[in-house]
């Protein structure tokens, strides 16, 4: 069995984990693993290691990262997703497309972002999204990220369609969530798609249905 990597483009529904488990099934290998979690709701880009290719972990995490998504204003949830338990509604009619692109600047740049209590950072052994389950809450860190590009590309109020390239540890759910604190109205993701990783983008991405041995190249190359 050829061993390295396969560029996999997850659907919505579904874990990053299922899709290890399915890639491992169809190649019926033992190792397997991703490189950068995607959370149900998200589609796109997930790099898939095989064999040895496991090893190179580290490597695939550290690449910068770009996603197309929209946000809706006026609505906070527990997970800052449209799919989330609704915890406040607020106005957002009086918000003019200029102050959301102000809104929108200020976060271009090296800046810091606390993670979501969806993410799969741990804290004492578990990871935050299995405490977030539980209803359990905990203080997060800050950390550094980058956001290279930051771009509105439709406004149909409340909804707002943007880009973003990005550096590792950037999570876009908080960055909608950040955005509808600077406007005072709150917001929340309602799409998402990691169109690109590092040197790999969506249109060369896969779907797990047409899935086949072919599709395993080697890294580098």
């Amino acid at each position: 069995m050829k061993e390295g990597i396969v560029i996999v483009n997850k659907p919505d529904g579904i874990t990053s984990h299922d899709v290890v488990e399915r890639v491992r099934r169809k190649f019926k290998m033992r190792r397997v693993g991703h490189a950068g979690t995607l959370d149900p709701m998200a589609t796109g880009v997930l790099v898939v290691l095989l064999g040895k290719a496991t090893k190179l972990f580290n490597k695939f995490v550290s690449f910068d990262k770009a996603y197309r998504a929209a946000l809706i204003l006026g609505t906070s949830t527990d997970s800052s997703d449209i799919r989330g338990k609704i915890i406040k509604q607020s106005p957002y009619e009086q918000i003019t497309p200029g102050q959301i692109e102000e809104a929108f600047a200020r976060f271009i740049g090296e800046i810091k972002q606390v993670p979501p209590m969806v993410s799969a950072i741990k804290f004492k052994g578990k990871k935050l999204y299995e405490l977030a389950r539980q209803g359990i809450q905990v203080e997060r860190q800050a950390r550094l990220i980058k956001i290279y590009s930051l771009q509105i590309e439709s406004m149909n109020i409340p909804k707002v369609e943007f880009y973003v390239e990005c550096s590792k540890g950037t999570y876009i759910r908080q960055l909608a969530y950040d955005i509808g604190e600077v406007l005072g109205c709150g917001a929340c993701i309602s799409q998402i798609e990691r169109t690109k990783v590092g040197p790999f983008s969506i249109e060369e991405a896969v779907n797990l249905e047409d899935l086949n041995e072919s599709h395993i190249r080697s890294w580098p190359g």
